[in-house]
């Protein structure tokens, strides 16, 4: 769906076009039938009180998301009314927030397509979900000469765990090596790559499922039937979560990680999913209160899953917040939000694509068919993204500029503008940022 500038309604994008190679010009993305159930624009974004307030376009949402009423209600009521501690006490205050942290682990289950709530580890963010499949899993069952594959050009939060994994694990003699793999040119992960570097000792391979500066959406569903059943898959849904639908047991995940912030929660939240096939080879990354462990002669005996792996007092307001964002997501249909980003991706290829100077770095606009998922990042000839985006901020648009927490020293690392959209973004607001990228390519050429 996109949001149509005459009715300021919901509308369906094209489906099915076959695109040129990026040198032609692709048609412009059409307005079928409105939909009689499609929210008005200003239904979905008197949502969000942060838009309410400002007159900038806010084209960042791959950074954060903009918070809706209820998450902010969520969290404000935790902290005026029967503020308590979860999983601690008997009386009613105490107990009635360990029920609702329940709920929002089994909706959330639901919401990401895992078969059991106990797959479902709260986390402090993406960021720490990926750092605890590094030490509960990595540091139990990685030997000497074992690999994991990843994309050195995923997000730092998908790359630096494992290097730092290898570090430690290298201080107690086990030497495993970190194998890189390519992206093509669409931004995807390429599995053909893949394919050529696995070897008997390979034992994870790790990838973005929507890359955070490209938008290529990678499935591996190219692998499937041709991976050991032993190689475990990671997943980091932190741009894809909210964002498009994502059924973790469709992916084969053995590990997949959200961010909450970034799916209209608030920020310090996270999801790690691990695939209940796995629990029995995961370890306590965080030791302590709520672990479940017991301590015995010989040392922690380990309890069952999520308690395993989430030590410490919660983030409860955030996780309570999350089961109103999901609340949200579900009622605006997440099947509708891709398709709308969808919408606002192939307008904003059209129309940045004739300006002078101006190159995409990989992703839908190098396709060769109409995909699109919030996400594009390109460079202007004669000006610095830094540069680039302090004057777009001056003009009221709010764009991410630099490398985008992509590990630096990569010969193919790119300071670029990225534009990321959401379902509060209209395609008149992605009119008038082209319109004043195309004023700003003029005039520096």
């Amino acid at each position: 769906m996109a949001f149509s500038e005459g009715s300021g309604t919901l509308v369906s994008p094209a489906s099915g076009t076959h695109l040129a190679r990026p040198s032609t010009t692709r048609p412009p993305v059409s307005a079928p039938r409105i939909p009689e159930s499609a929210p008005s624009a200003a239904t979905v974004r008197g949502l969000f009180p942060a838009l309410a307030e400002s007159t900038e376009v806010y084209l960042d949402s791959a950074a954060t998301t903009q918070k809706p009423l209820p998450v902010i209600e969520t969290i404000h009521r935790y902290h005026t009314s029967r503020t308590a501690n979860a999983g601690r006490g008997t009386y009613p205050w105490a107990t009635d927030l360990t029920t609702r942290l329940a709920r929002v682990r089994a909706r959330t289950a639901t919401f990401i397509g895992a078969r059991h709530p106990e797959e479902v580890v709260f986390t402090g963010g993406a960021t720490a979900a990926l750092n605890a499949v590094a030490l509960s899993w990595g540091l139990a069952v990685l030997e000497d000469g074992d690999e994991i594959l990843y994309n050195p050009r995923d997000h730092a939060s998908n790359v630096h765990p494992w290097h730092h994994l290898r570090q430690v694990l290298a201080r107690f003699g086990r030497h495993i090596e970190l194998v890189p793999y390519r992206v093509t040119e669409l931004g995807e992960a390429d599995t053909a790559d893949i394919l050529a570097k696995l070897t008997p000792r390979t034992r994870l391979i790790t990838t973005s499922h929507l890359h955070h500066v490209f938008g290529g959406l990678t499935t591996l569903e190219e692998l499937r039937g041709k991976l050991d059943p032993e190689i475990l898959l990671c997943f980091d849904c932190s741009q894809s979560g909210g964002h498009l639908p994502v059924d973790v047991t469709e992916l084969g995940a053995d590990f997949a990680v959200f961010a909450a912030h970034k799916m209209f929660g608030a920020p310090g939240t996270g999801i790690l999913y691990c695939h209940s096939r796995v629990h029995d080879r995961l370890l306590p990354f965080l030791p302590g209160g709520n672990t479940g462990v017991s301590l015995t002669d010989t040392g922690l005996a380990p309890a069952g899953m999520p308690e395993l792996l989430e030590g410490g007092t919660q983030n409860i307001p955030g996780i309570l917040a999350l089961g109103s964002a999901l609340e949200v997501l579900e009622s605006l249909d997440v099947g509708v939000i891709a398709a709308h980003n969808r919408a606002l991706t192939l307008r904003l290829i059209d129309n940045l694509r004739p300006v002078p100077g101006l190159e995409f770095l990989p992703g839908p606009a190098h396709a060769p068919c109409a995909i699109g998922y919030g996400i594009v990042s390109f460079t202007l000839a004669g000006i610095s993204s830094t540069d680039l985006g302090f004057v777009l901020s001056e003009l009221g648009f709010l764009v991410r500029t630099g490398l985008h927490c992509t590990p630096g020293g990569d010969a193919d690392s790119t300071d670029s503008v990225r534009v990321s959209t959401h379902i509060y973004n209209t395609l008149d607001e992605i009119d008038r940022f082209t319109t004043c990228v195309t004023t700003i390519a003029e005039e520096v050429m």
